[in-house]
């Protein structure tokens, strides 16, 4: 019985992160096909990072309400319909030729794209609750840069051979296997068999309070990543490289990341050592990046940041896995991902205003603190998560006892 159902959760992971990979390449089909788009609408680049950033605008306000659909909705039935809304907006950018139309179909792709981030998340620690977590949810993150490495490397060779029309409708096709993948692959581990009540439980208050502790790990984290990817090509190009040279470079930084990520996931549920893993690799992540601020260009540098970005990257998406109960995952991963969306919204442009002020080295050394304020944040979340579990004991022995 054990080696089928080990057999299927893999097969699920491998089927997840292919849909999930839709959506990192729908991210970053702006940015990849961004000459393109500044020539066919007359606008300037300013104008395209608005679109860009329209993406992620809406899951600060549907993160929350997109766990609770999928709780009340069903998580298949929900993800569907979030794949749905990235192929309408998809399908509006690649039809029409206003550019309030290319902003309106953006919005709409990223409110299904917030639906997806939410809800994958939530279906994978279904799946791989225990010991494999950290390792399966590496995995499964690692779909974003691969997803961005794909849109970078090949949209544009699309849009040269067949312009940008079918370059963006190449992006709804993968939205459309995506749609049919899911829908004829997936099924949910427990074959829906969960209880009235586990169906009605609610996330606990110090069970709330370690998700959005583990929300603002995350978030703090990946706004440090996204100002290294934002900020790190200025800063080269400043010190005299070209800026095909800046882009190669920091591009390591996802390389390293999407090959340790998971080796590291692994060893992290091997141990059992989570929160380790998070200290060193962020820890790690925040000296070298402070390094690279004050040193010239060196690749040995980059290199490591891209190491140490990726020890931590497993344990810590699992983290609310490890403190909700089924019921509340849903719901749960919402409140997580919310504010990993308000992380990863005012975290580059608080850089932005500092890189204004002063250089781009300063925005470096702003993701070096919010890296070590993630670490500082773990006694938090640990004491939390005891207190958590102690709250579900005592409830269970409180039901036992009626």
């Amino acid at each position: 019985m054990t080696r089928p159902f080990l057999a299927q959760r893999w097969r699920i992971l491998a089927l997840l992160f292919l849909v999930r990979m839709t959506m990192a390449i729908q991210f970053q089909m702006v940015a990849a096909l961004s000459p393109y788009i500044e020539q066919a609408f007359a606008v300037s680049l300013a104008d395209v990072g608005i679109l860009i950033g329209l993406y992620f605008a809406p899951g600060i306000f549907i993160a929350a309400p997109g766990g609770a659909l999928g709780r009340y909705f069903g998580e298949k039935q929900t993800v569907l319909a979030g794949l749905v809304l990235m192929l309408i907006g998809g399908a509006m950018m690649a039809m029409s030729d206003a550019w309030s139309t290319q902003l309106n179909g953006r919005f709409i792709s990223g409110v299904g794209g917030v639906l997806l981030n939410v809800l994958l998340t939530k279906m994978v620690a279904d799946w791989f609750a225990g010991r494999e977590i950290s390792f399966a949810m590496a995995v499964f993150v690692n779909s974003w840069p691969v997803g961005i490495a794909l849109a970078l490397i090949g949209l544009p060779v699309f849009a040269m051979a067949v312009g940008l029309k079918l370059s963006l409708a190449v992006v709804n096709g993968l939205i459309i296997i995506g749609i049919l993948g899911l829908w004829l692959l997936y099924r949910t581990p427990g074959d829906d068999t969960q209880s009235t009540v586990a169906q009605t439980e609610k996330v606990r208050s110090a069970v709330l309070w370690a998700v959005l502790t583990a929300g603002a790990i995350w978030g703090l984290y990946n706004a440090a990543l996204a100002i290294v990817f934002s900020f790190g090509p200025q800063m080269f190009v400043s010190r005299g490289m070209s800026l095909a040279e800046a882009g190669s470079v920091t591009s390591l930084v996802l390389w390293c990341l999407a090959i340790v990520g998971a080796v590291a996931g692994y060893m992290a549920d091997r141990s059992g050592r989570r929160l380790l893993f998070i200290a060193i690799g962020n820890l790690g992540f925040a000296f070298f990046v402070a390094l690279g601020s004050v040193i010239g260009n060196s690749i040995p540098n980059v290199i490591a940041i891209g190491v140490f970005s990726g020890v931590a990257v497993g344990a810590m998406v699992s983290l609310p896995s490890l403190v909700l109960p089924p019921a509340a995952r849903a719901l749960g991963m919402g409140i997580f991902f919310t504010v990993y969306y308000l992380c990863i919204a005012v975290g580059p442009m608080i850089a932005g205003r500092i890189s204004e002020g002063a250089t781009t080295a300063a925005a470096f050394q702003l993701a070096a603190v919010l890296l070590i304020a993630t670490v500082a944040l773990l006694p938090v979340y640990h004491w939390l998560s005891r207190l958590s579990q102690n709250t579900v004991v005592q409830e269970e022995k409180e039901t036992m006892a009626i």
